[in-house]
């Protein structure tokens, strides 16, 4: 359950930035050609939104496995081998990404204290930067969860279809 709402969640947070972004520069565009002004703060405001839609999109390419990835030497591994190198390749996600967490939750509080404000918004900095623990803490979460799955049943995250195919196979669907 709890897991059902944290994947809503993402993908909902994912879609609104983008979203947002996305018509806020539209109309700002619209009002500079149309009537001569626009926001001056929409520049600022699209690329912070595109910064938190990127941390939280990359924790959605881990859980959906659709990072990319070399895996052509771990494809062509079985047994031993290949479930040391995946065992390694998520406990490095895991070991990054968590760093990446840890040390962005202090820059944000080390920002908190300075008192700091965006320029155009005039939003607390702090608040922006949280996008990096937010959403390093959820990408290490998936890496964790890419880690159980693969423990349990000897499965990688698969991005689907696309993910199966193996050499020669776009020489076949082209024939």
């Amino acid at each position: 359950m709890f897991h059902r709402i944290l994947d809503r969640l993402e993908e909902w947070l994912i879609l609104s930035f983008m979203a947002t972004a996305t018509l806020v520069t539209f109309v700002s565009v619209v009002m500079r050609y149309l009537m001569g002004t626009g926001f001056t703060w929409a520049t600022e405001l699209t690329i912070y939104l595109f910064i938190w839609m990127a941390k939280f999109g990359a924790a959605y390419g881990v859980r959906t496995g659709i990072h990319v990835g070399v895996d052509y030497v771990v494809n062509k591994l079985e047994g031993a081998k290949r479930r040391f190198l995946v065992i390694t390749g998520i406990i490095l996600g895991i070991t990054f990404t968590g760093v990446i967490a840890f040390f962005g939750a202090r820059w944000v509080i080390f920002i908190h204290g300075t008192g700091q404000v965006s320029p155009d918004l005039e939003w607390p900095m702090w608040i922006i930067y949280l996008a990096i623990p937010f959403g390093s803490g959820l990408m290490c979460f998936r890496f964790i969860q890419s880690l159980l799955k693969f423990l349990r049943s000897g499965e990688t995250t698969s991005a689907g279809p696309t993910a199966e195919l193996r050499e020669g196979a776009l020489k076949e669907l082209a024939k």
